[in-house]
């Protein structure tokens, strides 16, 4: 087969429907791409890169192209193409995510843990928003800092004030705490940190990839679902374990081995993690569309002025 006209960039499967999607984010958030060295990422980046130019090495097969394109679409930014830092990546989701979830599940009973482990959330929070945005808008670092302390605030106050408020209340209710602090945080610390987008607009293109103009109508259409599949992300973990653990924590053998709850509990969030992060990110499409008619006046008029009615539909990269 000839590999020149090979196209490195169209997905593998189906991005129009669900499952092509989640077998699309099985492949990139696989965690163990996370640890390889950066000299594997940047060969990778090096075949992906010649592919797009036509000079693909003599030899190189389709599965090699496909496992290239599979750590270069996990580690390297889709509008920059810079290598991302390794904790803001997809692929570190579930080891990241599955500790800190594990523990903030486990410490929810005091007001310094609750304090603590929701600050490292929102840290870890804030800089996976901040690799994953959409990097055509630019953000200054008083803007990250301003969205970092607003979001840690945000969860900080929801699950203080829940905690307190809880105390009264069947346990259950207490160990629910923690997702309903992330789920509020997650509300203000992804709008905050694409503040930019919502201010001034995302960057819409047709479907050749042609810029056409910004559009804040777009860029909140695309936090929103990006707000939509973080809370969802979190959602099965943060709920069921919480009852699973109730549970079982009336059995003697648990009663005996109160210091193991903490990992267990890690063990159990990585589970549900490496499942929801894929399926989470499937629940939209990657490349997101709107209507022309939905875009704002003034930009909806300068391209029906320029292409008239056969365009209808523009495009734009919503983020993870």
């Amino acid at each position: 087969m000839d590999r020149t006209h090979f196209d490195i960039d169209a997905p593998r499967w189906d991005q129009n429907t669900f499952m092509g999607r989640l077998k699309h984010f099985f492949n990139i958030t696989d965690c163990r791409t996370a640890l390889l060295p950066d000299a594997t990422l940047d060969q990778a980046k090096e075949l992906v890169e010649s592919c797009r130019a036509g000079s693909t090495p003599p030899g190189t097969t389709e599965e090699q192209l496909f496992y290239a394109k599979k750590l270069y679409d996990s580690a390297f930014h889709p509008d920059t193409g810079d290598r991302m830092n390794l904790i803001g990546r997809m692929s570190f989701q579930v080891p990241g995510g599955m500790a800190i979830t594990g523990f903030m599940l486990q410490f929810y009973r005091t007001v310094p843990a609750v304090v603590f482990w929701q600050w490292v959330n929102q840290s870890f929070n804030a800089l996976v928003n901040y690799t994953n945005r959409n990097a055509a808008s630019p953000i200054s670092n008083t803007q990250i800092g301003v969205a970092y302390a607003t979001a840690t605030s945000a969860a900080l106050a929801t699950a203080v004030g829940l905690n307190f408020y809880t105390k009264s209340a069947p346990p259950l209710v207490a160990r629910w705490v923690p997702f309903a602090a992330v789920a509020s945080a997650n509300c203000v610390n992804i709008p905050m940190m694409r503040q930019q987008e919502i201010l001034n607009g995302i960057a819409v293109t047709d479907e050749n990839g042609n810029k056409l103009g910004h559009s804040r109508k777009a860029a909140i259409k695309g936090i929103t679902q990006v707000v939509i599949s973080r809370v969802t992300m979190a959602a099965p973990g943060m709920i069921i374990l919480p009852i699973v653990m109730q549970r079982l924590e009336k059995f003697k053998f648990m009663q005996r081995i109160t210091v193991l709850h903490g990992p267990l509990q890690v063990m159990m969030v990585g589970a549900f993690l490496i499942f929801m992060v894929p399926a989470a990110c499937s629940l939209f499409p990657q490349t997101c569309t709107m209507a022309v008619s939905k875009l704002e006046p003034e930009l909806r008029d300068s391209i029906v002025s320029k292409y008239g009615d056969s365009m209808r539909y523009v495009y734009f990269n919503k983020g993870l």
